[in-house]
Protein backbone atom coordinates (compact mmCIF):
# COMPACT_ATOMS: atom_id res chain seq x y z
CA UNK A 1 0.00 0.00 0.00
CA UNK A 2 1.38 3.08 -0.72
CA UNK A 3 2.46 5.94 1.71
CA UNK A 4 1.00 9.09 1.15
CA UNK A 5 1.47 12.40 2.87
CA UNK A 6 -2.13 12.46 4.62
CA UNK A 7 -0.92 9.41 6.43
CA UNK A 8 1.79 11.04 7.76
CA UNK A 9 0.92 15.22 8.84
CA UNK A 10 -1.55 16.47 11.23
CA UNK A 11 -3.20 18.25 8.39
CA UNK A 12 -3.98 14.98 7.20
CA UNK A 13 -3.47 16.13 3.19
CA UNK A 14 -1.14 15.54 0.48
CA UNK A 15 -0.48 12.97 -2.44
CA UNK A 16 1.80 9.79 -2.10
CA UNK A 17 5.21 8.91 -1.39
CA UNK A 18 8.01 8.21 -3.74
CA UNK A 19 10.56 6.36 -1.67
CA UNK A 20 9.95 6.92 2.13
CA UNK A 21 12.76 6.25 4.84
CA UNK A 22 12.60 6.36 8.30
CA UNK A 23 15.99 6.48 9.88
CA UNK A 24 15.76 5.38 13.84
CA UNK A 25 19.46 6.73 14.61
CA UNK A 26 21.45 9.75 13.61
CA UNK A 27 24.28 7.51 12.13
CA UNK A 28 21.53 5.82 9.74
CA UNK A 29 19.83 9.34 9.06
CA UNK A 30 23.35 10.83 8.27
CA UNK A 31 23.81 7.70 5.98
CA UNK A 32 20.26 8.18 3.54
CA UNK A 33 21.72 11.90 3.56
CA UNK A 34 24.63 11.19 1.99
CA UNK A 35 22.91 8.78 0.17
CA UNK A 36 20.59 10.71 -1.32
CA UNK A 37 23.07 13.53 -2.19
CA UNK A 38 25.15 11.65 -3.79
CA UNK A 39 22.69 10.04 -6.36
CA UNK A 40 21.34 13.32 -6.91
CA UNK A 41 17.59 12.38 -5.82
CA UNK A 42 14.90 14.78 -4.85
CA UNK A 43 14.64 14.77 -1.19
CA UNK A 44 12.30 16.09 0.91
CA UNK A 45 13.13 15.35 5.19
CA UNK A 46 10.34 15.87 7.68
CA UNK A 47 9.66 15.48 11.02
CA UNK A 48 6.62 15.36 12.39
CA UNK A 49 4.67 16.93 9.79
CA UNK A 50 3.33 19.12 12.24
CA UNK A 51 4.04 22.25 9.67
CA UNK A 52 4.06 20.85 6.48
CA UNK A 53 1.45 20.90 3.67
CA UNK A 54 1.84 18.70 0.18
CA UNK A 55 -0.36 18.41 -2.63
CA UNK A 56 -2.73 16.29 -3.98
CA UNK A 57 0.26 15.10 -6.69
CA UNK A 58 2.70 14.11 -3.76
CA UNK A 59 6.27 13.87 -4.20
CA UNK A 60 7.93 11.19 -6.70
CA UNK A 61 11.03 11.43 -5.06
CA UNK A 62 12.61 10.40 -1.75
CA UNK A 63 10.95 11.58 1.76
CA UNK A 64 13.19 11.22 4.88
CA UNK A 65 11.19 11.26 7.91
CA UNK A 66 13.45 11.88 11.04
CA UNK A 67 12.14 9.40 13.68
CA UNK A 68 15.87 9.61 15.58
CA UNK A 69 14.94 8.78 19.65
CA UNK A 70 18.59 9.81 21.16
CA UNK A 71 19.20 12.57 23.60
CA UNK A 72 21.52 13.38 26.57
CA UNK A 73 21.35 15.39 30.12
CA UNK A 74 24.38 16.85 30.86
CA UNK A 75 23.86 19.08 33.59
CA UNK A 76 22.21 22.05 31.95
CA UNK A 77 23.30 20.91 28.62
CA UNK A 78 20.65 18.85 26.43
CA UNK A 79 20.82 17.21 23.12
CA UNK A 80 18.07 15.90 21.02
CA UNK A 81 18.93 14.24 17.75
CA UNK A 82 16.22 15.65 15.23
CA UNK A 83 13.78 13.14 15.45
CA UNK A 84 12.66 13.51 19.00
CA UNK A 85 9.07 14.56 20.06
CA UNK A 86 9.13 17.65 20.80
CA UNK A 87 6.71 17.22 23.98
CA UNK A 88 8.73 13.87 25.30
CA UNK A 89 11.53 15.97 25.39
CA UNK A 90 10.08 19.02 27.66
CA UNK A 91 8.67 16.81 30.00
CA UNK A 92 11.90 14.86 30.29
CA UNK A 93 13.76 17.69 30.87
CA UNK A 94 11.22 19.00 33.83
CA UNK A 95 11.17 15.23 35.47
CA UNK A 96 15.31 16.24 35.74
CA UNK A 97 14.64 19.78 37.54
CA UNK A 98 15.74 21.44 34.36
CA UNK A 99 13.79 24.72 33.75
CA UNK A 100 13.26 27.09 30.17
CA UNK A 101 11.37 24.59 28.12
CA UNK A 102 8.02 24.81 30.41
CA UNK A 103 6.45 27.50 28.21
CA UNK A 104 6.86 25.33 25.04
CA UNK A 105 5.07 22.37 26.18
CA UNK A 106 2.30 20.31 23.63
CA UNK A 107 3.50 22.00 20.95
CA UNK A 108 3.52 19.59 18.33
CA UNK A 109 6.18 17.98 15.76
CA UNK A 110 10.23 16.97 16.60
CA UNK A 111 13.18 18.35 18.17
CA UNK A 112 14.58 19.33 14.35
CA UNK A 113 11.87 22.00 13.85
CA UNK A 114 12.12 23.95 16.58
CA UNK A 115 15.20 25.71 15.16
CA UNK A 116 13.96 25.85 12.32
CA UNK A 117 11.10 28.11 12.75
CA UNK A 118 12.69 29.43 15.88
CA UNK A 119 9.39 27.56 17.69
CA UNK A 120 8.30 30.00 20.31
CA UNK A 121 5.04 30.30 22.85
CA UNK A 122 3.96 32.28 25.86
CA UNK A 123 7.52 34.36 25.77
CA UNK A 124 9.36 31.73 25.20
CA UNK A 125 11.43 31.06 21.83
CA UNK A 126 14.29 28.31 20.47
CA UNK A 127 16.76 30.73 19.88
CA UNK A 128 16.53 32.21 23.62
CA UNK A 129 17.60 28.19 24.73
CA UNK A 130 19.93 27.21 21.98
CA UNK A 131 23.87 26.50 22.22
CA UNK A 132 24.20 24.98 19.47
CA UNK A 133 23.41 22.38 16.66
CA UNK A 134 24.19 20.04 14.19
CA UNK A 135 23.48 20.68 10.63
CA UNK A 136 24.15 18.84 7.40
CA UNK A 137 25.23 20.87 4.17
CA UNK A 138 23.52 19.32 1.05
CA UNK A 139 25.63 21.19 -0.84
CA UNK A 140 28.65 20.34 0.37
CA UNK A 141 28.23 17.44 1.88
CA UNK A 142 29.46 18.57 5.62
CA UNK A 143 28.28 17.97 8.94
CA UNK A 144 29.05 21.34 10.34
CA UNK A 145 28.39 22.37 14.01
CA UNK A 146 26.60 25.84 14.08
CA UNK A 147 25.78 28.58 17.31
CA UNK A 148 23.05 30.21 17.16
CA UNK A 149 24.66 33.27 15.55
CA UNK A 150 24.58 31.42 11.90
CA UNK A 151 20.85 30.66 12.04
CA UNK A 152 19.77 33.55 11.18
CA UNK A 153 16.63 34.42 13.57
CA UNK A 154 15.64 37.69 14.45
CA UNK A 155 12.53 38.53 12.90
CA UNK A 156 9.20 36.85 13.34
CA UNK A 157 9.52 33.28 13.38
CA UNK A 158 12.35 33.96 10.73
CA UNK A 159 15.75 31.45 10.27
CA UNK A 160 18.18 30.46 7.64
CA UNK A 161 16.38 27.16 7.28
CA UNK A 162 13.03 28.41 6.76
CA UNK A 163 11.57 27.66 2.96
CA UNK A 164 15.34 26.21 2.18
CA UNK A 165 16.03 22.75 1.47
CA UNK A 166 20.14 23.49 1.67
CA UNK A 167 20.49 22.43 5.31
CA UNK A 168 19.09 19.70 7.69
CA UNK A 169 19.00 19.96 11.19
CA UNK A 170 20.16 16.50 12.68
CA UNK A 171 20.55 17.30 16.57
CA UNK A 172 19.75 20.43 19.07
CA UNK A 173 21.53 21.33 21.68
CA UNK A 174 19.95 23.54 24.63
CA UNK A 175 21.20 25.39 27.71
CA UNK A 176 18.89 25.48 30.06
CA UNK A 177 19.03 26.15 34.32
CA UNK A 178 18.47 24.48 37.43
CA UNK A 179 15.97 25.78 39.10
CA UNK A 180 12.27 25.65 40.86
CA UNK A 181 11.38 28.39 39.06
CA UNK A 182 9.95 29.48 35.75
CA UNK A 183 11.39 32.66 33.88
CA UNK A 184 8.88 35.66 34.82
CA UNK A 185 5.08 35.20 33.12
CA UNK A 186 4.56 38.00 30.97
CA UNK A 187 1.49 36.77 29.68
CA UNK A 188 -1.59 37.94 31.59
CA UNK A 189 -3.60 34.95 29.99
CA UNK A 190 -1.02 32.54 31.33
CA UNK A 191 -0.28 34.32 34.39
CA UNK A 192 -4.17 34.54 35.54
CA UNK A 193 -4.25 30.48 34.57
CA UNK A 194 -1.49 30.43 37.10
CA UNK A 195 -2.90 32.59 39.70
CA UNK A 196 -0.05 34.85 40.31
CA UNK A 197 0.68 38.48 38.59
CA UNK A 198 2.37 39.51 35.75
CA UNK A 199 5.90 39.31 35.55
CA UNK A 200 5.38 36.87 38.64
CA UNK A 201 7.33 32.94 38.55
CA UNK A 202 5.52 29.79 39.23
CA UNK A 203 6.74 25.96 39.51
CA UNK A 204 7.60 25.13 35.80
CA UNK A 205 5.89 22.05 36.55
CA UNK A 206 3.25 24.23 36.86
CA UNK A 207 3.66 26.43 34.00
CA UNK A 208 3.73 23.30 31.99
CA UNK A 209 0.39 21.94 33.26
CA UNK A 210 -1.02 25.45 32.62
CA UNK A 211 0.33 25.67 29.15
CA UNK A 212 -1.39 22.08 28.15
CA UNK A 213 -4.88 23.31 29.67
CA UNK A 214 -4.49 26.56 27.49
CA UNK A 215 -3.11 24.82 23.99
CA UNK A 216 -5.99 22.57 24.58
CA UNK A 217 -8.51 25.21 25.42
CA UNK A 218 -7.61 26.07 21.58
CA UNK A 219 -7.33 23.14 19.75
CA UNK A 220 -3.73 23.26 19.83
CA UNK A 221 -3.06 20.01 21.19
CA UNK A 222 -3.31 16.71 18.73
CA UNK A 223 -6.21 14.87 18.94
CA UNK A 224 -7.23 12.34 16.40
CA UNK A 225 -10.87 12.49 17.72
CA UNK A 226 -10.57 16.54 17.30
CA UNK A 227 -10.98 18.16 13.70
CA UNK A 228 -9.62 21.34 15.15
CA UNK A 229 -6.09 19.89 15.75
CA UNK A 230 -6.17 18.79 11.90
CA UNK A 231 -4.45 21.51 11.05
CA UNK A 232 -0.90 22.84 11.12
CA UNK A 233 -1.34 24.92 14.04
CA UNK A 234 -0.86 28.88 12.93
CA UNK A 235 -1.58 28.31 9.01
CA UNK A 236 -0.89 32.20 8.02
CA UNK A 237 2.23 34.07 10.21
CA UNK A 238 1.89 37.35 11.87
CA UNK A 239 2.73 40.19 9.21
CA UNK A 240 5.79 42.38 9.67
CA UNK A 241 5.53 45.45 8.18
CA UNK A 242 7.71 48.63 7.22
CA UNK A 243 4.64 50.84 7.90
CA UNK A 244 1.49 49.90 8.54
CA UNK A 245 -1.66 50.48 6.53
CA UNK A 246 -4.24 53.72 7.67
CA UNK A 247 -7.20 50.55 7.13
CA UNK A 248 -4.97 48.70 10.10
CA UNK A 249 -4.76 50.95 12.72
CA UNK A 250 -6.82 50.09 15.28
CA UNK A 251 -4.79 46.54 14.78
CA UNK A 252 -2.57 45.53 18.15
CA UNK A 253 1.15 45.90 17.28
CA UNK A 254 4.24 44.52 18.44
CA UNK A 255 7.98 45.77 17.37
CA UNK A 256 10.18 43.62 15.70
CA UNK A 257 13.50 44.37 14.29
CA UNK A 258 12.33 44.49 10.47
CA UNK A 259 9.97 46.63 11.75
CA UNK A 260 6.29 46.21 13.23
CA UNK A 261 4.80 42.68 13.62
CA UNK A 262 0.76 42.65 13.72
CA UNK A 263 -1.42 39.33 15.03
CA UNK A 264 -2.76 37.55 11.56
CA UNK A 265 -5.27 36.32 13.98
CA UNK A 266 -6.43 39.77 14.68
CA UNK A 267 -6.37 40.70 11.01
CA UNK A 268 -8.31 37.29 10.13
CA UNK A 269 -11.19 37.83 12.49
CA UNK A 270 -11.63 41.96 12.16
CA UNK A 271 -12.03 41.07 7.56
CA UNK A 272 -15.26 38.84 8.40
CA UNK A 273 -13.61 35.43 9.09
CA UNK A 274 -14.81 34.29 12.56
CA UNK A 275 -13.63 31.17 14.43
CA UNK A 276 -14.87 28.64 12.68
CA UNK A 277 -16.08 30.14 9.51
CA UNK A 278 -15.99 28.23 6.20
CA UNK A 279 -18.36 25.20 7.58
CA UNK A 280 -20.79 26.32 4.64
CA UNK A 281 -18.07 27.29 2.16
CA UNK A 282 -17.44 24.98 -0.68
CA UNK A 283 -18.31 21.65 0.34
CA UNK A 284 -17.57 21.63 3.92
CA UNK A 285 -14.35 19.75 4.60
CA UNK A 286 -12.33 23.15 5.44
CA UNK A 287 -13.08 25.78 7.69
CA UNK A 288 -11.05 27.62 10.41
CA UNK A 289 -10.97 26.31 13.76
CA UNK A 290 -14.05 27.46 16.06
CA UNK A 291 -11.47 28.01 18.64
CA UNK A 292 -8.53 29.62 16.63
CA UNK A 293 -9.14 31.65 13.61
CA UNK A 294 -4.99 31.03 12.34
CA UNK A 295 -5.58 27.46 12.30
CA UNK A 296 -7.17 26.40 8.52
CA UNK A 297 -8.21 22.79 9.52
CA UNK A 298 -9.46 19.50 7.52
CA UNK A 299 -12.96 19.01 8.73
CA UNK A 300 -12.74 15.17 7.19
CA UNK A 301 -12.33 14.62 3.76
CA UNK A 302 -10.42 17.56 2.12
CA UNK A 303 -7.88 17.39 -0.10
CA UNK A 304 -4.62 20.05 -0.42
CA UNK A 305 -6.19 21.94 -3.42
CA UNK A 306 -9.38 22.69 -1.12
CA UNK A 307 -6.93 23.68 1.83
CA UNK A 308 -5.42 26.63 -0.78
CA UNK A 309 -8.55 27.55 -2.38
CA UNK A 310 -9.74 28.11 1.45
CA UNK A 311 -6.47 30.15 2.52
CA UNK A 312 -6.67 31.94 -0.24
CA UNK A 313 -10.42 33.12 0.33
CA UNK A 314 -9.46 34.30 3.71
CA UNK A 315 -5.90 36.01 2.29
CA UNK A 316 -7.95 37.75 -0.06
CA UNK A 317 -10.45 39.00 2.50
CA UNK A 318 -7.93 40.27 4.72
CA UNK A 319 -6.19 41.80 1.88
CA UNK A 320 -9.22 43.31 0.85
CA UNK A 321 -10.28 45.07 4.48
CA UNK A 322 -6.52 45.87 5.43
CA UNK A 323 -4.54 46.37 2.14
CA UNK A 324 -2.10 43.67 3.92
CA UNK A 325 -1.20 40.21 2.24
CA UNK A 326 -0.75 37.27 4.68
CA UNK A 327 1.78 34.47 3.65
CA UNK A 328 1.83 30.93 5.18
CA UNK A 329 3.80 30.66 8.27
CA UNK A 330 3.79 26.44 7.46
CA UNK A 331 5.71 24.88 4.19
CA UNK A 332 4.22 23.88 1.34
CA UNK A 333 5.54 21.45 -0.90
CA UNK A 334 4.01 20.84 -4.59
CA UNK A 335 1.17 23.31 -4.00
CA UNK A 336 0.27 26.67 -3.37
CA UNK A 337 -2.40 29.85 -2.60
Amino acid sequence: MTTTFADLTTMRVGGPIGRLHVPETTPEALELLLQTTAVGDPLLVMGGGSNLVVGDIGWDGTVIKMASSEFDIDRELVTAAAGVDWDHLVKATLDEGLAGLEALSGIPGLVGGTPVQNVGAFGTVTSDVLESLSVYDRQTGRLERWTPDRCGFGSHRQSVFKHSDRWVVVDVTYRLRRSNQSRPIEYVELAARLGIEVGGTAAPTDVREAVLALRHGRGMVLDPQDHDTWSVGSFFINPVLAEVPDRARECPRYPDVKGTKLPAAWLIEHAGFPRGYGHEWGNGTVALSSRHTLAVTNRGGATTSEIMKFAAHIREGVEARFGIRLGPECDLVNCSF
